[in-house]
């Protein structure tokens, strides 16, 4: 009689392969773990446009992953403002490549079970590891609040009329896109992508319910023909909807031993829903505490300190009247470069986090004070 093979037992089995799972795929590869990877479409390409602080990107990522580095981006609230810190653009194509040089062995599949050491795949086969992560990312849920966001790439000369010379702009919330003080406010961001494509985009920050994408691009394309500007119609369009907020069930304080990474973990930034950057430079913390099979250096007190302050400025920002979006926006900008940096990078300082944040309640008006403290004191019941 033939002893049927052992099924393998990996020491990490991740589920979902977006830029955080390959990250961490690829970190683990790089610490000698064995690592089995599980994506329903595996080969697709990313598209979408992600963006860091220079500051914030790992040592271990190649140069060649940055498209574009912008030293002072702009933004324009009820004036203009220069932001001193250095903005990068990613190459998609080529962080997805440098990612997927080595992201263990790779299953094509569904998964439709998960336990803290198995994964059951949609075709009845099963993936068994010492430990599981999700990394699935938020989902799409109308209970979470969303960003959203409809843009146009361009060539350089028509992006430099759009945004009168400056480089690059993080944030414009001027209203030359027909809205009025009372309509949800949406702001146009402006990067290069490579030499010769440039992505102008109006965004809705945060939403619940989110800005539709229809309404959007009416918004972009008003803004754009009152600066004279007229968009081929030929021209590539991207379109962006996430939840900037993790699921109930798959956050940093559910009661559970399932780990997860990513957005799925809570790292995606309430407040700007960027997560890239961070599930870059997070890759290693838990590939450690896999490694060793120890715990807490992802989701650290001070860690998980700075979270909640940063929870508190999404229900902030979705308390906030429209009109008064453009100047809580200006006393941000306003602040000291480090502070900045504190509330927008830095998952681990919740001292600076909190000065940003006291430094912007003091210098705000008495309308966005009250709807800071009723933010602040209000449990949030979805």
């Amino acid at each position: 009689m033939t002893t049927p093979p052992l099924r393998p037992i990996w020491d990490v089995a991740i589920v979902g392969l977006g830029p955080a799972g390959r990250a961490l795929a690829h970190r683990a590869k790089a610490a000698g773990l064995t690592v089995a990877s599980i994506d329903p479409l595996p080969r697709r390409a990313w598209s979408a446009t992600y963006a860091a602080w220079e500051d914030e990107l790992p040592e271990w990522l190649p140069p060649g992953a940055v498209a574009a580095r912008i030293s002072h981006p702009t933004a324009w609230t009820t004036r203009h403002h220069t932001i001193e810190r250095t903005y990068c653009v990613l190459n998609t194509s080529i962080l997805q490549s440098i990612l997927t040089e080595d992201s263990g062995t790779v299953f094509a599949g569904r998964a439709v079970d998960l336990s803290p050491t198995s994964v059951q795949l949609d075709d009845g086969s099963t993936v068994e590891a010492h430990v599981v992560v999700d990394a699935r990312g938020t989902g799409d849920s109308p209970d979470l609040a969303q960003q959203t966001a409809y843009g146009v790439v361009v060539d350089p000369g028509t992006a430099a009329q759009a945004l009168a010379g400056d480089a690059a702009v993080f944030m414009d919330w001027r209203r030359d896109n027909g809205t009025s003080p009372a309509d949800t406010p949406s702001f146009l961001y402006g990067v290069p992508l490579t030499h010769d494509r440039f992505l102008l985009e109006e965004t809705c920050l945060v939403g619940r319910p989110p800005l539709p994408m229809a309404e959007l691009a009416v918004r972009l394309h008003d803004r754009l023909r009152q600066r004279g500007v007229t968009v081929p119609s030929h021209s590539d369009v991207e379109r962006v909807k996430f939840a900037v907020e993790p699921p109930p069930e798959a956050g940093r304080a559910h009661n559970s031993d399932q780990v997860r990474f990513g957005a799925r973990a809570g790292l995606m930034h309430p407040g700007t829903g960027y997560s890239v950057a961070a599930s870059l430079l997070c890759a290693d913390l838990l590939v450690r505490d896999i490694r060793d099979g120890s715990s807490g250096r992802l989701w650290s007190w001070r860690a998980r300190s700075v979270a909640s302050l940063r929870s508190l400025g999404l229900r902030v920002l979705l308390d906030l009247d429209a009109e008064h979006v453009p100047e809580f926006f200006e006393h941000f900008f306003d602040l000291p470069p480090q502070l900045q940096a504190a509330y927008l990078s830095e998952r681990s300082n919740p001292r600076g986090t909190l000065a940003a944040m006291r430094r912007m309640f003091l210098a705000s008006s008495g309308d966005i004070r009250g709807a800071i403290l009723r933010s602040t004191l209000r449990r949030e019941v979805r």
